[in-house]
Formats: structure tokens, C-alpha cells, sequence
């Protein structure tokens, strides 16, 4: 009877001189979890969930594989997937958050994309568990008066908690555990609408041993080790819920810089309430200071007005709550406005009709506001003809009148209303209004030229409404849409600015800026007559918008380029020129009729023909500039991260490194001569550099291996890599590599291969994984084939029942004709739990295979496992046998990972008969 063994996983073979279509991967990405995480469930409903305790320390690590390096970014939604993304986002691999708190739990996602396919994306649930400290209130029932509690009373005693997972209760009275039926007087209940974390104790018709202590227990049942906590209250005939007395009036009015205390005490109430003081809108000021029930305001101004409450609290009933008012006396806003004789239709004074003077002010409060009139500096007294009202009817409050009836002559002069409050302390506001026969109503108008008004993008404008008349009134400037026919805001993003010169003043004007603005006259400090109207277009200018604004083009030496420069946006439009210039000189002129781009191109580029081109598109406002670097530097190389097991111990005191790189973009130019390699310990200064040639044209993909050796222990290394080519020196990139000396007990953290042991598995059975085909070529016409390489693997054999491990090496004879094949490699029983490393020489003669074996022991604990297979030219590394220096160079070699690209792996099957 045959049976198969079925290997999953991946085979790495590294090896000079075999085919492959190159290391460039899309990004695969797993999250691994650190820190102080209390549980962690790997699959439930579809989603990883990592638990924290709050205040520890979150650590969650993005590992992502693909080529180029792919970017790493952690996002986070609020709880499930439909929620909007936090707007801060990390660009890192790890990310740490110290002492987090419950509303940084939710969904965690790491994305990774190196422009290959789509985005990789993994996320973990973050749950952050909590318990606060309970809180217990007692009430009594609905309709009870009386502030004590009798025999007769039903009591509630209610326990609520904050918690995260929900919070589980428990009663006590005295030592006495209370559950639901164990006591005929004792109902133990929760509310409707709640979600468990409210539990109630129903105390039905109060008996005497229901006075006592009660205890509320909360707990989570000690998830992430969270303790369980605990509330008490001592319920007795003389509990009674608080009650307060105010010691100051209801309402308060103080003077600016006054200092004021309001104190409140307790009446009532058992257990004795606690005072403490709020304010109904902000935070206490902080110049006030708080102690026990009093209230202490220093130096109190107009933001410090408002309703201060005293609130009473012992957990009994509800809170009691008592309140006063604050008012900080205050005048502002002085204003006037002369009103002619309604009857008549003309806007102008005139003798022997009636004119109005009205004055108004903002006074806090408003009821202590008294106004005085004066004519010429002498007072004034209502009469039949000179009628003073305290507040006008037809406007808000704070406004009073004079209404003067068949104006004569004697009647010219200044009228001044004064307001003031019963106070010292505010000053009094005077309003001064001169009435005269040049007092008449306003004109407004532009001035000549002053529109259309014409400015440059980032100019300072002045936008001029000439206004006449006496007095002058307050214009209101306003901005309009003509094409919608709707008020725009302003500049400074209000709807009106007043003005009281007539003059808007716009400083580093925008193109947004655009438009129709609007003068009109107010009423205020003038005439109250319908608004007069003018109104101001503004026209602003500015250079052509271009792209692209940079850009960089790489191209070899011989070939040729076309650059486009574009115009997106300009005014004036109707005059485009271009300029097209390499340094200072000009190459090309000309004027845009209907397109709107420009070009130029350049063939059989040349060391003379690199540099910076500029084409300047020009209009009335200036030019806006397209700039083109040209040049022939060679793309960054990219360091390839996924190499399996880079880091080798060789010596004691030294380590070696596989450093492996592909070249981004390596046909953009001239061809690469070498790499200049420069290498220096993490903080120093001082870089040592060498050279490494390449003799070929390196292709798209292609992985390029250089072995650096000598690296003392444990230090880490920072190692820059520079491609050249017969432009000069490209673009640097610089990564750092980091020797670590803790043992491999999982070489590979994604998939592996081994034999399954169980049933119906029995002993003696073998499974065989056999590799790809390798045909080693000779590296000239006339050279042997017969070169050494390393075999390395990683292997696992843990267990009582573990069999056996061989390694095989297949060569096919003579044209084919025999298949043979020799042990290589052997190992059997139980070899601890840890990941070992195996290395084995090899000089095949020709084309040859690995075959990997694995038997099966006496029972089921038996499992062989191998990972990270390499095959690679030379030697394998020894502790004293380092392969090269990186002082003096080393070889270089051209690594093709097949584990990148599907390989078949072909599984034979032995039969095996008891």
C-alpha cells in the first residue's frame, strides 16, 4: 500500500548561474503582538482581538515581506470596519502606545505597499479592559415626603461601574451574601435600557436588621488581572439625602476688579453631603479659590460673569443644587443716529418740521441704565416741544431719544446724551450730536478710476467709497456675487466690515479675492434714512499656474527626451509667451495661440546636454516656471530584507553578513560600471569604501549578493551602497544591519514543511520532497563543472517518537542513461525543541538534485520539520573559515530565490509493508 506525505511550504535555493525572472515581490504582511497583552485569540468571528489591561503598554509589529521594501502604514477606525479612519496615521513598523487608554481600542490595520499589485493589509482587533471604582446611591420610593426613612419605606440601593469586559455584581449585608431569593425582603434586579452595568438592591418595607452596612462588589473575574473592587454604604433610620442653604442673594451685582465669596452650607443629610461649587458654562476661574462650601472671586471681570451652582452630594436621593447669578456692570457701544420728519417725504432737516436724535449703549445690567440729556454742555428737561424718552419702542433696549417738535433756529446746536450705571467705577459714555443747517444727509460715491480695481496676487489694495454729508456715517462693506446673486464673507471671513473713512484695505490679496464689493451708509452715527450704495469691482492678476513645476528625467547618454510644459490657469490669459532655457541659454521663444502647452525635444543627449531646463510661461502678472532636471544618475539600489538567515556567527569575537541588492530602474541609464560600497559603525564619523565592479548589464529584478566578513560583535553597521555609471555617481540609499545572538526557535515566521505523524501514519513509512533540477554551468568554455557548494537548512526534531532525516544528493549518469544517488546528510531521534542548522558540502559533477527524507517513528509524537533551504556557490561558512574581508573586497554574486516564483515540488511516494 502507497502513501503520500504532503509537504507544504517553501523551498529557497540560492545559486548562481540558474535563470529566474527576478526577486521583485508584492508585500505580504503579518501583525505580531508585544508588550503587556493579557490574551490574545487568534480567530473569532473572522478577526484577531488582543487584550490589554488599560495603562499598560500597547506594541503591535507590522512584519511584511515583497520587494522593494515595502512602506508600512497603521491606521485605526474607532471599532468596527464602516467607521471613519483617525485622521493621524503611523508610518512605522512598530507601533507603541505607553499607558493606553480604553478609547484607543478598536481595529488596528497595517497596510504595506511597494507599488506591486495591491496593498497588503492585516489588522487586529484591540480590546482595552478596565474596571473604575463603583458607585453606589440610595433612594427611596416614589411619593415619600419626608426626609427620613421609616420601616414602612421601600429603599433602592443602586451599583453602576465603567467597565470593559461588563462588570459582573455581588451583595452583601454585613458579612451576609444577598442573592436574588435568598431573602423574601431582598429583590436584586437590573433597570430596562441598561446594558449591565447597573444592578439594583431592593430593600422591600424596611425591617430592622436591613440597617446595616452594604457592600457592592464589582468584578470582571479578574481578566488581565484586573482586582475587584468595592463600594460600602451604611444604610440607618437617620439617612436622609442632602439639603443646602445659599448665603448670598439669588442675584449679584458687582463692579469690575470687585472681590466676592458665596458661601453654602449644609442643612441636612446623612451620611454629612460634600460642597463643591461649578460654573453653569467653562471651568471655575482660575483665580478663584475653593474652600469647603465657599466660593472666593478675586478680582472679578466680565468673563467671569454668569451662574455659579453649590451642589450637596452623599449618595443619598439626589443631589441638592442651589444657584446664583453673577453680573459684572459694564457700558459699551455708543451710538446715534438723527431720524428726520417721517411725514414728509425728504431726507434733509429742515425749520418748522420734527428731527429725532436717538443714542444707544450696551449696558449690563441693563435696568441700572439712566441717560441724561444736554444742549451746549446745559441740561435738558422734557417739554412740549423737546420730548426726552428713556427707550425708543421701535428699537432694542439701552436706546433713548429726543425728539425735538417744529425745529426752530434757537433749536441748532451740540446734543449730548449721557448713559451711565449705579456705579462709581464704570465710566459714563457721552454721545455728542451737532444739529445746524450743514447738517444733512449723506452721498456715497466711487472715485474717478477707482474701478475697476486692478492688483497683483499678494499686492495690498485699497478699495475707496467717497461719503459725504454731516455727520459722516459708519459704511458697511460687504462682498457680492453677482452670477449667483448672493453675499459672499470678506477676506477676513466676516459678512460686513465697517469702516469709518469710507477705505477697505486688503493686504496680500488672492485670486479667490475676486469680485464685487459693496458699500452702503449705516445708520449709525448718521442719518436714519435708506442706505446709500456704491460699489467697487476688484480684479485681481496673477502668473500663469503651470505643471509640472519640477520634474525630474533620468535618460542615457545617445537617446533622446521631450519635455511638455502645461498651463492650467492665468489671468490675463489673452498674452502667453513661453521661453523654453538650459542654464542662461535660450532655446526657444514663441507665443501660445490655441494650445495650451508648450514643447521642446532633445535628441542625442550628451554630458552638455544635461542640466536643468526652465520654460517660463509670461503674462501681465509674471511668469510661471516649469523647471526639467535632466541628468544621467543612476536609481538607488534597493536592499533586499527577506533574505533567510543573512547573519552568520562565524568567529568568536566577528560576524559575517550577506548583503543582497537589486537596482531600481537599472535600464533608465548608462549602465552601471560598480557600486561604491562604504560601511561604518553606528556613530561614528568615518566611512570605509571600496569598490564593486560589475562586468555585465544587470537586469530588472536581478539580485546582486555581497558577503561582508569581520564585523566585530555585537556591533550594529551602517552600509551605504552608490551605483556608478560613466555620468558619475547616482542616487546613495544607506540601511543598517544588526547582529543578534539570540537563538532560531522559528527561522521562519510564515510557512514551513514537515511530515504529519499521526494516523493512519505508521512506522517505517518515508515521505520524500524533492527539489527543482539545477544544471551548473561552467564559468568559461574550458572550465570543469566540478564546484563546491553549501546546502543549508534549518530542522526541527522534537518529540519521543521521532524517526529519521536524511538528505540525499541525485546525480544523473552519462547522457542520462542512471539515475544515482548518495546520502548526504543524516540525523535521527529527538534533538530538543529548538530549530538546529545544518550546513553540507557539496561538488556535484553536473546536473544534480537535493532530496529530502523523512521517516516516520514508532508512534504519533514524531513530526520532522524543515525550513529555509538555501543552496549557494562556495563553501559553507565556518566558525574559522570566513569567506571574504570587507577591507579588501569579496566576490560578487547574482542570487536568484526560486521560493519568489512557483516551483513544483514532486512528491515521491515508497511503499512499505509490515
Amino acid at each position: 500500500m502507497d502513501f503520500a506525505y504532503l509537504l507544504l511550504g517553501l523551498l529557497t535555493v540560492v545559486l548562481e548561474g540558474v535563470s529566474g525572472q527576478g526577486v521583485y515581490a508584492p508585500p505580504t504582511v503579518s501583525i505580531m503582538h508585544s508588550g503587556q497583552a493579557c490574551n490574545i485569540e487568534e480567530e473569532r468571528y473572522t478577526e484577531r482581538v488582543y487584550t490589554i489591561r488599560e495603562g499598560e503598554t500597547l506594541e503591535l509589529t507590522c512584519l511584511v515581506r515583497g520587494h522593494p521594501r515595502p512602506q508600512i502604514r497603521w491606521t485605526k477606525t474607532a471599532g468596527s470596519a464602516s467607521d471613519r479612519f483617525h485622521d493621524n496615521s503611523v508610518f512605522n513598523e512598530t507601533l507603541r502606545i505607553t499607558r493606553i487608554q480604553r478609547h484607543q481600542g478598536g481595529r488596528y490595520y497595517c497596510k504595506a505597499d511597494n507599488g506591486l499589485s495591491t496593498p497588503a493589509i492585516k489588522s487586529i482587533r484591540v480590546d482595552v479592559y478596565y474596571l473604575d471604582d463603583p458607585v453606589l446611591t440610595v433612594h427611596h420610593s416614589v411619593g415619600e415626603a419626608k426626609e427620613q426613612f421609616y420601616f414602612e419605606r421601600t429603599v433602592f440601593l443602586r451599583c453602576s461601574v465603567n467597565s470593559n469586559p461588563p462588570v459582573r455584581y455581588s451583595w452583601r449585608r454585613g458579612r451576609e451574601i444577598l442573592s436574588q431569593g435568598s431573602d423574601k425582603g431582598v429583590e436584586i434586579y437590573e433597570p430596562f435600557f441598561t446594558q449591565g452595568e447597573i444592578k439594583i438592591l431592593k430593600l422591600k418595607n424596611l425591617r430592622p436588621k436591613d440597617y446595616a452596612n452594604y457592600s457592592c462588589i464589582a468584578s470582571v473575574r479578574n481578566v488581565c488581572n484586573i482586582p475587584d473592587k468595592m463600594v460600602s454604604f451604611k444604610l440607618s433610620n437617620a439617612t436622609a439625602s442632602p439639603s443646602i442653604k445659599l448665603m448670598v442673594p439669588e442675584h449679584i451685582v458687582v463692579n469690575p476688579g470687585d472681590s466676592l465669596s458665596m458661601v453654602c452650607v449644609t442643612t441636612g443629610g446623612d451620611p454629612p453631603p460634600t460642597l463643591t461649587w461649578i460654573k453653569a458654562i467653562g471651568p471655575l476661574p482660575k483665580t478663584s479659590v475653593l474652600k469647603g462650601g465657599t466660593l472666593t472671586l478675586h478680582s472679578i471681570n466680565a468673563d467671569e460673569a454668569g451662574a455659579y451652582s453649590c451642589l450637596a452630594n452623599n449618595n443619598v436621593g439626589n443631589p441638592a443644587k442651589k444657584s446664583s447669578t453673577i453680573t459684572v456692570r459694564a457700558l459699551k457701544k455708543g451710538r446715534f443716529w438723527i431720524t428726520p420728519d417721517p411725514y414728509h417725504d425728504d431726507d434733509n432737516i429742515q425749520i418748522g418740521r420734527e428731527v429725532k436724535i436717538s443714542c444707544q449703549v450696551e449696558a449690563i445690567p441693563p435696568d441700572e441704565l439712566a441717560f441724561s440729556w444736554f444742549k451746549n454742555g446745559r441740561p435738558l428737561r422734557s417739554s412740549e416741544r423737546m420730548v426726552i424718552s428713556t427707550t425708543d419702542p421701535d428699537v432694542s433696549p439701552g436706546t433713548t431719544s429726543l425728539d425735538i417738535i417744529d425745529l426752530r433756529f434757537t433749536d441748532f446746536g451740540t446734543y449730548t446724551c449721557v448713559a451711565s450705571l449705579n456705579s462709581q467705577i464704570v465710566p459714563d459714555i457721552s454721545i455728542d450730536v451737532n444739529i445746524s443747517s450743514s447738517t444733512v444727509p449723506p452721498t456715497l460715491s466711487v472715485p474717478k478710476g477707482r474701478s475697476p480695481m486692478v492688483a497683483r496676487e499678494g499686492d495690498t489694495v485699497e478699495l475707496q467709497c467717497l461719503v459725504s454729508g454731516k455727520p459722516k456715517p459708519i459704511i458697511l462693506w460687504s462682498r457680492f456675487d453677482k452670477e449667483k446673486e448672493k453675499e459672499l464673507p470678506m477676506p477676513d471671513g466676516t459678512m460686513q466690515t465697517e469702516s469709518y473713512d469710507g477705505l477697505l484695505r486688503i493686504v496680500n490679496v488672492s485670486r479667490d479675492m475676486n469680485g464685487i464689493y459693496k458699500c452702503q451708509t449705516s445708520q449709525y452715527n448718521g442719518f436714519n434714512v435708506k442706505p446709500r450704495e456704491a460699489a467697487v469691482q476688484l480684479i485681481v492678476q496673477y502668473p500663469p499656474s503651470v505643471e509640472p513645476t519640477f520634474l525630474e528625467i533620468r535618460q542615457g547618454q545617445g537617446r533622446s527626451i521631450t519635455m511638455t510644459c502645461k498651463v492650467l490657469k492665468a489671468y490675463p490669459t489673452r498674452v502667453l509667451t513661453f521661453e523654453w532655457k538650459l542654464g542662461n541659454k535660450i532655446l526657444l521663444t514663441g507665443r501660445f495661440e490655441s494650445q495650451d502647452y508648450t514643447q521642446i525635444r532633445v535628441d542625442n543627449l550628451s554630458k552638455d546636454s544635461y542640466g536643468v531646463y526652465n520654460c517660463s510661461i509670461i503674462n501681465e502678472a509674471g511668469a510661471g516656471t516649469c523647471s526639467f532636471l535632466v541628468t544621467g544618475k543612476a536609481y538607488s539600489p534597493e536592499f533586499y530584507y527577506d533574505t533567510p538567515n543573512p547573519l552568520w556567527q562565524n568567529r568568536a569575537r566577528v560576524y559575517s553578513y550577506m548583503l543582497q541588492w537589486t537596482q531600481m530602474n537599472p535600464n533608465a541609464v548608462d549602465r552601471i560600471l560598480a557600486y561604491r560600497l562604504g560601511i561604518r559603525q553606528t556613530g561614528q564619523q568615518r566611512w570605509w569604501e571600496q569598490e564593486i565592479s560589475m562586468n555585465t548589464m544587470i537586469q530588472a529584478g536581478e539580485l546582486i549578493t555581497h558577503n561582508l566578513t569581520e564585523l566585530l560583535k555585537p556591533e550594529a553597521y551602517e552600509v551605504r551602497l552608490t551605483p556608478i555609471t560613466r555620468f558619475g555617481e547616482g542616487d546613495s540609499t544607506i540601511r543598517v544591519i544588526k547582529y543578534t545572538d539570540a537563538p532560531m526557535t522559528n527561522p521562519h515566521l510564515g510557512y514551513y514543511m514537515y511530515i504529519e505523524t499521526s494516523r493512519p501514519r505508521t512506522e517505517g513509512e518515508r515521505a520524500r520532497l524533492l527539489s527543482p533540477i539545477f544544471s551548473t554551468l561552467p564559468k568559461n568554455p574550458y572550465g570543469s563543472t566540478n564546484s563546491a557548494y553549501c546546502v543549508s537548512f534549518y530542522y526541527n526534531m522534537y518529540g519521543k517518537h521521532i524517526g529519521t532525516l536524511n538528505v540525499f544528493l541525485r546525480f544523473k549518469g552519462f547522457k542520462g542513461s542512471t539515475i544515482t544517488e548518495n546520502l548526504i546528510w543524516t540525523m535521527s531521534g529527538n534533538q530538543g525543541e529548538q530549530w538546529m542548522h545544518a550546513n553540507i558540502n557539496i561538488n556535484p559533477s553536473g546536473t544534480f538534485q537535493l532530496i529530502f527524507e523523512g521517516i516516520r517513528g514508532p508512534s504519533i509524537e514524531g513530526d520532522i520539520a524543515i525550513d529555509d533551504v538555501t543552496v549557494m556557490e562556495g563553501k559553507c561558512r565556518k566558525v574559522d573559515q570566513p569567506v571574504n574581508n570587507v577591507k579588501t573586497g569579496g566576490e560578487v554574486s547574482v542570487l536568484i530565490h526560486i521560493w519568489l516564483f512557483p516551483v513544483t515540488l514532486v512528491i515521491a511516494m515508497l511503499s512499505h509493508r509490515r
